[in-house]
């Protein structure tokens, strides 16, 4: 998630529906063993057109961080580029492949959240109703506890 370097901030960070139609076509181009003569030439193939599947997926996350993980490949992104720059969102490309936005109203359009009520939240309560196990909301950060 984090390949690419310093050339990512310069890319805004793209809307999921922004490369949904190109994620199509490059899945549609994964290479087949049998349409290929010999082992060493499908190979290579393979290897070509993962190192692009790589890129492009990298390219998903440009101009955002990193800013909760959660354990198997599951994490929430703060977009810090372009038009989407401070909203939230939920990276799940570990199982279904999508990245999609934490929001308080995912009925009416699901708005992506921007990070200071996320705080007060925290990603799970923020999913679509049929993402993750179902929790009351808890806040991402908590007050520190008072002195003595």
């Amino acid at each position: 998630m984090t390949r690419g370097g310093a050339s990512r901030w310069a890319i805004p960070f793209p809307h999921p529906d922004s490369y949904a139609e190109s994620d199509d076509e490059l899945m549609a181009r994964e290479p087949q063993a049998e349409a290929f003569e010999d082992d060493a030439a499908y190979r290579t193939a393979w290897r070509a057109w993962t190192d692009e599947a790589d890129r492009f997926e990298d390219l998903k996350t440009a101009g955002a961080v990193v800013i909760q993980e959660h354990g198997c490949s599951f994490a929430t992104l703060l977009a810090l580029t372009g038009s989407l720059a401070g909203t939230v969102w939920w990276d799940g490309r570990a199982t279904c492949d999508r990245i999609v936005p934490l929001s308080l109203d995912h009925l009416t359009g699901a708005r992506p959240i921007q990070l200071p009520p996320w705080l007060d939240h925290g990603s799970w309560a923020l999913l679509p109703q049929d993402w993750g196990p179902p929790l009351a909301p808890r806040p991402c950060c908590s007050p520190l506890a008072p002195s003595a």
